[in-house]
């Protein structure tokens, strides 16, 4: 088992900036993939950004990019997404994933393991 931890949602102005935090636990998780996803309400939960625990491989959604970077602490177990320049349509419950196989994907369905989610609400 994996358990997985996000923290850093809160509330936000337009232009502002948040970062979040999963941290993992459990089996060795080395060779995952990790995802983070949002799915605001009444909407798909939809992918975000993608890394692998070296952090050589990245990859982020075409709506955030240049906004938001993800990263990962392999020391602190932990993967990042800032978010800067933070709009309204950010506003979403954020998730943190990891899939076994280690390859990138964007699927929900292709992720093994979830967090509980963190809101972040962009409002002014």
């Amino acid at each position: 088992q994996v358990q997985l931890v996000e923290s850093g949602g809160g509330l936000v102005q337009p232009g502002g900036s948040l970062r979040l935090s999963c941290a993992a636990s459990g089996r060795t998780f080395g060779r995952y993939y990790m995802g983070w996803f949002r799915q605001a309400p009444g909407k798909e939960r939809d992918f975000v950004a993608g890394i692998t625990w070296s952090g050589g491989s990245t990859y982020s959604d075409d709506s955030v990019k240049g906004r938001f970077t993800i990263s990962a602490d392999g020391v602190k177990n932990t993967i990042y997404l800032q978010m800067n320049s933070l709009k309204p349509e950010d506003t979403a419950v954020y998730y943190c994933a990891a899939r076994l196989s280690g390859l990138p994907a964007r699927a929900r369905y292709e992720y093994d393991y979830w967090g509980q989610g963190t809101q972040v609400t962009v409002s002014s």
